[in-house]
């Protein structure tokens, strides 16, 4: 916050560097103590030598001036002052203006939450809108899939430098979104995952959006961090309604107290927004000959009971691919590891599409 209203005072960065001690106190936030310190610092620091150093480290990344910078996210009071980014549509999908909405919750989300946060995905994806979430487990991982699906673009803001993959189980969520969309953080590469960075990316998941979704999330979430955020920077905020037996989904439902507002189905949601496109449900894709028999069998068996959105029961897998239980147990894992299908909670599975 101080950073912005330095560029604001003096139109630059550059500019506030230069300025008098006694200009810098014009700003607020910065008194006599504050003036010492950076008195001292200028003494030591080299801004250009610095600046060269970071850039051979973190050759892509934007400054508040850069007119890159997402506009929206600029708004907010506490933009990142270094905005980094990676993938191979960031660039395009932010220059393009492209309406952008994010979908949040729970990392310990109830089967239905988990299989209507991937609807919303695909449907968003299909609409042609950006899907942002956090590529953390849980709802995040569905509404990422659930775009990619749908052949749409989805952004992914990590508490974490751009090149780091949290959690490691998403490793094939990763790549898929590093070559169909991108990431956005404000750390450098090679910062790792730490508790309180995750709070922090939340401003700028809401501050990117022009809304935000909370599929699930109990009183003690994470997601309600971003809700809050996106009430403060006027973003509209939609729930899923949830059961009122399931503590997943209290936290969510008491934003409807405060405004929020109750999403009643795909199409409902895209009016909402703005936008009705045709929901055609997605073709059947045949598994690839490359894999073994058994595999291709168990493939067909979750997209043809799934109907290529939902996840699937193990006993109903077993069931449909007429194979022996032990076998199926086998082939799924293989399946995970090589990025084709993913364990859901319950027991559950669903197709990864790629």
């Amino acid at each position: 916050m101080l950073l912005k209203r330095l560029w604001q005072h003096f139109g630059d960065l550059k500019t506030a560097w230069e300025a008098p001690l006694e200009a810098l106190g014009e700003v607020e936030g910065i008194g006599a103590k504050l003036q010492g310190a950076i008195a001292c610092y200028r003494q030591q620091c080299h801004p250009l030598a610095l600046y060269e150093h970071h850039r051979q480290q973190n050759p892509h990344h934007w400054v508040l001036s850069d007119p890159r910078y997402p506009p929206l996210l600029r708004e907010i009071p506490d933009p990142p002052p270094l905005l980094y980014y990676g993938g191979a549509r960031v660039t395009e999908l932010l220059s393009q203006a492209t309406p952008t909405v994010a979908i949040v919750g729970t990392r310990d989300p109830s089967e239905y939450a988990q299989r209507w946060a991937h609807k919303l995905g695909y449907a968003l994806g299909q609409a042609g809108f950006v899907v942002v979430s956090g590529m953390a487990a849980g709802i995040d991982g569905a509404a990422h899939w659930g775009c990619l699906e749908a052949g749409g673009a989805t952004l992914a803001v990590l508490a974490t430098g751009v090149d780091m993959i949290y959690p490691p189980e998403n490793r094939p969520l990763y790549y898929q979104i590093r070559e169909r969309g991108g990431f956005l953080s404000e750390y450098p590469r090679g910062v790792g995952a730490d508790r309180p960075q995750f709070p922090r990316r939340n401003r700028i998941i809401a501050g990117l959006c022009r809304a935000v979704i909370i599929a699930e999330a109990p009183y003690k979430s994470g997601a309600l961090i971003t809700a809050r955020y996106a009430a403060e920077y006027g973003r509209d905020v939609y729930v899923l309604p949830g059961h009122l037996d399931n503590h997943r989904a209290k936290g969510a439902l008491s934003l409807v107290n405060q405004g929020a507002q109750i999403i009643l189905g795909e199409e409902a949601l895209l009016e909402q927004l703005g936008h009705t496109p045709p929901l055609d449900p997605k073709p059947f894709s045949a598994p690839p000959p490359t894999l073994s028999p058994p595999q291709q069998q168990i493939l067909t068996a979750i997209q043809h009971l799934s109907q290529g959105s939902h996840s699937v029961a193990f006993d109903d897998i077993v069931q449909q691919a007429a194979l022996e239980t032990s076998v199926v147990m086998a082939e799924l894992m293989h399946l995970e590891l090589m990025g084709w299908v993913e364990q859901l909670p319950g027991n559950r599975y669903r197709k990864i599409e790629r």
